[in-house]
């Protein structure tokens, strides 16, 4: 996931404190500065927890430093509490814990050094970028911003109340919306502006004319693109006023889960093998960049157990199952979902039974679990010759489940 951040211009830091990282360019009201929000998020299970009474409670200091040349423009160091309610809050890998800095800078070029580090622990990780700070026209659009929640601001010289959303990624079968905030605190800002996204290979995810009401002296707004209309990987966001020189630009993630790194069609492809049938697949594979879209669009129609709605039922749950398979089965293989029981799993679901002989004679060294699929009729063995849990598919039912997998996607395919 850090080698996607940083590829849509994200700040990642991969360290013992895995943390992400953006910056957004607003208008200040002169042209002089610019007005920069540097949002920075970390998942919980980062931090180290104690309990507090009844809760569970960590700290850590974030560090933020500018420099031109040996010159330390700014320098910002602050020590964050966070407290949650379960113990389960504390293992969470999502976009989880968030921080957030305003900062009026000169536009220019800086070294951005980002640090995070656990109070609790020695853990912790930096990043050091170039950051080219713009000088915003006063007819243009300063780039939009992946939001949680924002309340626009009426006037340049006052702040937005926003809850940025750094990494900037929207899980499809998760999330409904993308929200952006378009900062249109200037005199003069158009009523409508263009926004158009392009994913991989230019598909065109989503082309329309969005309405700027006037709101005091500003026409700032959250938009929100629909998830479903955009393809999974990267996309980019532009946004162009009519008449306007400039494009403001952003970048989004569609992925199938916080741990499933897709960037390109390419990969969507291989993540879908046990979704659908090869020969649906080799269409998506064989269009080319023109062709795309329109391949996409035919494949969610042909796949869709439910076409009167508006969410794609089948992906939604099989992006769900392979989120799953990687926690429930990442001591088997690098990728929960690659190993053997996960492909088991992700292709054919949950079993109806699964019967395992280390419950019988915990002293037993090499462990067996059974699993039973009474509609497909198949029985598949899985062996665990270390018993530490590495789960591996016997050589008997390898047969067994490429027909079991044939058989299901054949006849979803028919239906």
């Amino acid at each position: 996931m850090a080698r996607l951040y940083r590829s849509m211009g994200l700040v990642a830091g991969a360290g013992a404190m895995p943390f992400t990282a953006s910056v957004s360019f607003l208008r200040a009201p002169t042209a002089d500065s610019t007005l920069t929000l540097l949002a920075l998020s970390l998942p919980s299970r980062a931090l180290g927890f104690a309990r507090e009474g009844e809760r569970y409670a960590a700290a850590y200091v974030a560090r933020v430093q500018l420099r031109q040349g040996v010159t330390v423009v700014r320098s910002i160091e602050a020590t964050e509490q966070v407290r949650v309610p379960t113990f389960r809050e504390t293992s969470r890998t999502d976009e989880s814990i968030i921080w957030q800095q305003f900062l009026r800078l000169a536009p220019g070029r800086y070294t951005l050094t980002v640090s995070v580090k656990d109070e609790s622990s020695i853990r912790a990780s930096t990043e050091e970028v170039t950051l080219e700070v713009p000088r915003l026209v006063a007819d243009g659009f300063p780039s939009p911003v992946p939001v949680y929640e924002a309340i626009p601001r009426q006037v340049a010289d006052s702040l937005p109340r926003l809850l940025a959303r750094p990494r900037a990624t929207f899980v499809y079968g998760v999330d409904s919306l993308v929200p952006l905030y378009i900062d249109g605190a200037a005199a003069g800002a158009p009523s409508e502006v263009r926004v158009r996204v392009f994913g991989d290979g230019d598909i065109v995810g989503l082309d329309s004319v969005v309405q700027l009401p006037l709101r005091g002296g500003s026409r700032s707004t959250t938009i929100g693109i629909p998830v479903n209309r955009l393809p999974v990987g990267i996309n980019s966001v532009q946004i162009t006023g009519a008449g306007r020189p400039d494009t403001a630009r952003t970048r989004v993630l569609v992925t199938l889960g916080e741990d499933v790194p897709i960037g390109t069609f390419d990969e969507m492809i291989t993540y879908l093998r046990w979704f659908t049938t090869p020969d649906r697949l080799k269409e998506l594979r064989d269009a080319d960049l023109s062709g795309r879209a329109a391949a996409w669009t035919a494949f969610l129609k042909a796949t869709d157990p439910v076409p009167g709605t508006a969410e794609h039922e089948g992906l939604r749950d099989y992006f769900a199952r392979i989120r799953a398979a990687n926690i429930r089965f990442r001591d088997d293989a690098v990728a929960g979902w690659q190993s053997d029981r996960g492909t088991a799993f992700v292709a054919l679901g949950d079993p109806d039974n699964i019967i395992d002989t280390g419950l019988l004679n915990p002293n037993e060294r090499v462990r067996q679990q059974i699993w039973e699929y009474r509609e497909l009729r198949v029985q598949l063995l899985f062996i665990d010759q270390t018993g530490f849990g590495r789960w591996r598919i016997a050589p008997q039912s390898r047969g067994d489940l490429d027909v079991a997998i044939r058989r299901k996607l054949d006849n979803a395919s028919s239906r």
